[in-house]
């Protein structure tokens, strides 16, 4: 109610929005290839990335999809190329953003590119030869790039142009969407409803203790009704079927950011810890149980670094100098960027690996059902 008051022309802008696209006012295309969006409805800190990997890990795993080229297309978020662009894994995060390069250094046999329009993006993905010729790819970066065979669309699910064949959303366990308001007063970029239209929900970054009867009170809350654990799927009030999973994290041994890490530095008991990410609580939580944080500096989501928040995270270290400085996954993307970084900085900085999972392997295994279901 707070947001239809306070916030009623962005509440009524996007209320509009979705009739005209909802009842055909609007057109809607589709890509010539299945197309699997990722998205949500808040502004970050549900976990897409996470979520697009563990997609592809599964998927490239999958006799269905295995042998199949699989590409992901992203908006390349504060990137400085224009157009489409294929990412390659010798570029950097100024030209294609963090998360479509930590994607692909992830995942060098597929093809990731960025693009801010979705139905442009899939039609070069589906017809690579048109890059050749187009106008609008004169200045476009691209090797040879097979034609594609699925499309994983990661942030797409407020790009009502482009109709996805299966649509996953994600919700955040620590700020549920039925607790949250509309931009500026919360975190919500889009109705709290819309995750109704969703094929998928999947609850992120859930306690690795979650029991079925919180599972139960979600799916209650989220507006499913009779909702079968085994099935993981229940039923909206308007008789639709809708599959709701639940995901949690986990943390991999810390990799080094550059070749010169001294592997030494991660069995220290003293951390500096620098992020740019939009919650990084579960993260200082994992590090927490093994490492002393001496010092904690938090930027901006997305955030590039500047000489001078090198100069600050240099100068903590120097004053703790067995500490071993630790960053994020996606951070690191940026950090790579920077130039002349020293050399003793370089030894000691690391990131944390983080992936997504499910709660058994029967709820892995029901899921990927689920989605070649919606896929066929």
């Amino acid at each position: 109610m707070i947001d239809k008051i306070l916030l009623f022309p962005y509440w009524i802008t996007l209320k509009i929005r979705h009739f005209m696209f909802n009842h055909g006012l609007r057109k809607v295309r589709r890509a010539d290839v299945p197309t699997i969006c990722v998205g949500n409805v808040t502004v970050g800190g549900t976990g897409k990335t996470p979520h697009t990997e563990m997609l592809l890990r599964t998927l490239l795993q999958d006799p269905s999809w295995g042998q199949k080229n699989i590409a992901v297309l992203s908006r390349g978020y504060k990137r400085k190329s224009k157009g489409f662009q294929q990412v390659t894994v010798d570029g950097t995060a100024v030209e294609y953003g963090d998360e479509p390069l930590q994607i692909k250094t992830k995942f060098p046999e597929v093809t990731v590119a960025v693009d801010k329009s979705r139905i442009q993006g899939c039609d070069f993905l589906c017809h690579p030869e048109k890059l050749h010729t187009s106008k609008k790819a004169r200045k476009c970066k691209f090797k040879d790039m097979p034609a594609a065979d699925l499309i994983i669309l990661d942030d797409a699910f407020q790009h009502r142009k482009l109709q996805p064949t299966a649509s996953i959303v994600l919700v955040n366990y620590e700020r549920p969407v039925f607790m949250d308001h509309l931009i500026p007063l919360g975190k919500l970029r889009d109705l709290p409803e819309r995750i109704a239209d969703a094929d998928i929900l999947i609850v992120s970054k859930c306690p690795q203790d979650m029991n079925a009867w919180q599972k139960y009170t979600w799916a209650e809350a989220l507006g499913i009704e009779k909702y079968d654990a085994t099935l993981c799927q229940g039923t909206r009030k308007d008789g639709r079927k809708q599959s709701l999973f639940f995901t949690t994290i986990a943390y991999d041994t810390p990799e080094a950011v550059f070749p010169e890490g001294d592997r030494r530095y991660i069995y220290t008991k003293g951390l500096i810890l620098f992020s740019g990410i939009a919650n990084d609580k579960p993260l200082r939580h994992y590090l927490s149980s093994s490492y002393k944080i001496l010092y904690h500096f938090v930027f901006p989501d997305h955030h590039k670094f500047s000489w001078a928040d090198i100069k600050s995270i240099r100068d903590e270290a120097d004053d703790h100098p067995t500490s071993v400085v630790m960053t994020t996954e996606k951070d690191c993307q940026r950090v790579r960027d920077c130039k002349k970084l020293p050399g003793n900085l370089k030894q000691r900085m690391f990131y944390t690996p983080i992936k997504t999972v499910f709660f058994s392997d029967e709820e892995h295994a029901t899921f990927m059902t689920t989605l070649n279901g919606l896929l066929k």
